[in-house]
């Protein structure tokens, strides 16, 4: 297996040194700077490829290895394979990106929002911070801030009751940092900020999408790439819900065993693989991380390897350390030993140690949330531990 380091590109807080310390060998990073639907040409791939791979003197190596991602325009979501123009452009960047030699390509199907969280530093009994989900916060924001039609038929009275209550506490600054932590674009994420009447105008737009629907887009949207994705000798990871589960009256299509295996039982391919993300879908009691490892261990090109805790309400969770939480690691990476072991070296499963908590200097540093270094460089080691102990050290390349 290889470790891998989310880069946020030329402008992130962690350097390119900074990453060798840690000892991740493998990139994981995307053009961020492109707008959303426009085509990644050839020569602009290359060049942040370049500036990845061009080794100083003295220093080990680093690939890019996995494309995180290159973004899917709400058009196709909405409209599957009538957005056309969307796809060919998809696929034009999908081009550059093999022709660049990387042969990995995570994305999600989420519709609106993304990865969603309520609080962004969240404070743990050690003192780091985490990120966190809390349902009476987030349902406070949907009934009383953003005032989504029809929400309140999602909500029982007394949660209702309790999201007035919760709201009513908020003052101005702590509505304004609910709303920017819930409609603004995270790290990593395929959205752009939105106001609140932008935020409503997109969910209207959604208003006849099912997950009948959505589903049917998502297949769509695959029988339509894996042709050129399969000739390009490039692997599709689709990334878990980010919560598992409808948000804001929308459909979620990539969440349990039972979702991914329909999508693998429409589009065959074997270009239609599985990003294998431990934290999204371990916040479900539901989902049995080492059964669905195993199940799909073909389909595992890239994994996410990350632990969430549910709370007293299990709709509420927060990020926990990487060996705590819900997920127990050693079987998960049991699993995905045991699959890469059945692998020609080149085909190995690239993973990173996803998310962290922000922790000692880190606290005292402009972070990105989710990803600081020192929170990463735990769960990357601890990780790596793991692997060690079941006799499968992470390769590292040649100098």
């Amino acid at each position: 297996m290889r470790q891998g380091w989310r880069w946020f590109g030329p402008r992130a807080n962690v350097t390119l040194d900074e990453v060798r310390q840690v000892g991740a060998t493998d990139i994981v990073s995307a053009l961020h700077e492109v707008p959303i639907g426009a085509v990644w040409t050839r020569e602009a791939v290359e060049a942040r490829r370049d500036m990845i791979e061009t080794t100083p003197a003295g220093r080990a190596p680093l690939s890019w290895s996995v494309v995180e991602s290159i973004p899917i325009p709400d058009a196709v979501k909405r409209t599957g394979g009538a957005a056309k123009p969307e796809i060919e452009a998809w696929i034009a960047s999908l081009e550059s990106v093999a022709k660049a030699g990387i042969g990995i390509v995570c994305y999600n199907f989420m519709p609106v929002v993304d990865w969603c969280r309520t609080d962004l530093d969240f404070v743990t009994d050690t003192g780091a911070t985490a990120m966190r989900f809390d349902f009476e916060t987030f349902a406070a924001f949907e009934l009383h801030i953003l005032q989504r039609q029809g929400a309140e038929r999602d909500y029982t009275a007394e949660e209702q009751a309790r999201a007035r209550t919760r709201f009513e506490a908020m003052g101005e600054g702590e509505v304004a940092d609910l709303t920017r932590n819930i409609a603004s674009a995270l790290p990593g994420s395929t959205t752009e900020p939105m106001t609140i009447p932008a935020f409503r105008d997109k969910l209207d737009q959604y208003r006849d999408v099912d997950a009948a629907r959505l589903r049917r887009h998502l297949v769509e949207f695959l029988e339509a790439v894996t042709p050129a994705a399969e000739a390009l000798k490039v692997k599709l990871t689709l990334h878990p819900d980010d919560p598992p589960r409808p948000l804001f009256g929308l459909p979620r299509v990539a969440s349990t065993e039972s979702d991914y295996a329909a999508l693998f039982d429409a589009v065959p391919s074997a270009a239609n693989g599985m990003c294998y993300c431990t934290g999204s879908l371990g916040v479900r009691a539901d989902n049995d991380l080492p059964a669905i490892a195993r199940r799909f261990a073909s389909r595992i090109h890239f994994a996410h390897l990350r632990a969430t805790k549910r709370e007293a309400d299990p709709r509420t969770f927060h990020e926990s350390a990487h060996l705590e939480g819900d997920v127990d690691m050693v079987a998960v990476l049991r699993e995905l030993v045991a699959e890469d072991r059945r692998r020609d070296k080149g085909a190995t499963i690239v993973f990173r140690s996803d998310h962290g908590h922000r922790m000692l200097d880190d606290l005292r540093k402009d972070v990105t949330p989710g990803y600081p270094a020192t929170g990463r460089m735990r769960g990357l080691a601890e990780l790596r531990g793991i692997l060690h102990a079941l006799g499968h050290p992470p390769e590292r390349p040649a100098a």
